[in-house]
């Protein structure tokens, strides 16, 4: 259990390798020009999915309104605020753009917003939601599914702004020689109602001239390559590598989900281990799109058309996991898959049920916590919560000392790099949060370079 839980330590540093909406379908220029701001936030509160590439002109169905008023409701139960004593007229509910204003607006009702109890149609056009074509809102016309989802996505930041509400992040401002370089430090994850970032955070990022990240999510060669090297390429299997009886309890696990045997027997054992580890990362607020941290900022920033860069590569970053030993790749897929099912399919003692219990218990936890501090930006209670230092010095680990041994300098140099250009410059650098605390983090590293870095003040 030991080791399990120091692995469970290295959960949300490595960068994010599932390729980025936007960049993947190619499809965002299909889109009208005046969404394309707003579809990163829309797509990571899992307003909609794929579909709005292919549908986004359709009249949106009722099955799709009564989604989308379901998640608009589960965003503003978030701000706990008290309920609306006010019942107000029955309104009109269909698809048309009236009809669809009429429903978004019954989940603002629910709540005692300010001016909440206006007209509806006013209400939400005072808050943005809805523009008209400088003449009229055109309220009689079929609501297709793109105006329907921005609506309830401005809906949601509008509302979420008046209260100064939203995740800050753990965020830093370090500036020098004239140019400011923000780190914002990630969990690679979507957990514990993360979306949407507060309008601070939302600001910035769209401000800065250039965004990096452990890795360029839009690099479609980059995304391959790792691709290739999580597959075996020699002729054996992921069944001539690690014991029957773990081979076994993996093809079930994914059979489960609908992973035939012959494509779960390509992958090799940290490959399988890294998915398992990512699903067991969620909860239930993680949307169906699951969009980490810095896949969303890289979704935000390629979106308006800001630069973006990665710090390290994809083959860099697969060499990490390829380097470690067979035993200790069949011992994390092992415990990987423990994360995933639980005690579910084990024939436990009752007395390794209970530790088992517990100890998933404190990954949970952990998890919550390191997610809070996230939410709050709170970041000495992270530095807390994340031992990094003693992790660095106290542990044999193979990982945990791969996922930090080298890689601090390697960003610290890169952030230098930036602060060092000639002219004004502000630009982004979104890393796992690891990195950027402890003695060999970058914050500190820049400090000891002479750069001035301080916490951005929370709004």
């Amino acid at each position: 259990m030991k080791k399990f839980l120091a692995l469970l330590l290295t959960l949300g540093l490595l960068g994010s390798v599932s390729p980025v909406l936007a960049a993947e379908n190619g499809q965002l220029s299909s889109l009208p020009a005046w969404s394309h701001e707003q579809i990163a936030d829309g797509y990571a509160m899992g307003l909609f999915g794929n579909e709005i590439y292919t549908d986004y002109n359709k009249v949106i169905t009722q099955e799709q309104l009564a989604d989308l008023t379901k998640t608009v409701a589960d965003k503003l139960a978030v701000l706990n605020m008290p309920a609306n004593p006010s019942k107000g007229e029955t309104l009109v509910i269909d698809t048309t753009r009236g009809g669809v204003l009429n429903a978004l607006y019954q989940e603002a009702a629910a709540y005692n917003f300010p001016n909440v109890n206006s007209d509806p149609v006013e209400y939400m056009a005072s808050l943005g939601a809805v523009c008209g074509n400088g003449r009229s809102l055109m309220l009689d016309r079929p609501c297709t599914l793109l105006e329907a989802s921005i609506f309830a996505n401005r809906l949601i930041l509008a509302l979420y702004d008046g209260q100064n509400a939203g995740s800050l992040g753990l965020l830093w401002k370090a500036t020098g020689n004239g140019n400011t370089l923000y780190l914002l430090g990630s969990i690679h994850t979507d957990r514990s109602n993360l979306y949407p970032f507060h309008k601070q955070l939302r600001d910035i990022i769209a401000s800065t001239e250039l965004a990096a990240f452990e890795l360029d999510f839009n690099s479609r060669e980059g995304i391959d390559e790792f691709a290739a090297m999580q597959v075996y390429s020699d002729g054996t299997t992921l069944k001539d590598h690690i014991s029957s009886e773990l081979y076994q309890d993996v093809v079930e696990a994914l059979a489960a989900i609908g992973m035939p045997e012959a494509e779960t027997a390509q992958f090799k054992p940290w490959a399988l281990a890294n998915s398992f580890n990512a699903q067991a990362t969620m909860d239930e607020t993680t949307s169906d799109n699951a969009v980490a941290i810095d896949l969303y900022v890289n979704n935000k920033a390629s979106n308006v058309g800001i630069p973006v860069e990665g710090i390290e590569t994809y083959a860099f970053q697969g060499s990490i996991f390829e380097g470690l030993s067979a035993e200790y790749q069949e011992n994390y897929l092992a415990m990987a898959l423990t994360a995933f099912q639980g005690t579910d399919g084990y024939e436990l003692s009752e007395e390794e049920r209970a530790e088992l219990e517990a100890a998933l218990e404190e990954q949970t936890q952990m998890m919550d916590r390191w997610m809070n501090h996230w939410k709050t930006r709170d970041v000495q209670g992270f530095a807390q919560d994340f031992p990094k230092d003693e992790i660095q010095s106290n542990t044999n680990d193979e990982l945990n000392a791969k996922l930090f041994e080298g890689r601090d300098p390697n960003m610290i140099a890169w952030a230098d790099r930036y602060l060092k250009q000639d002219g004004v410059h502000t630009g982004l650098m979104t890393v796992g949060a690891g990195h950027m605390i402890g003695k060999t983090g970058i914050v500190q590293g820049l400090k000891d370079l002479g750069y001035t870095v301080e916490v951005v003040p929370v709004p």
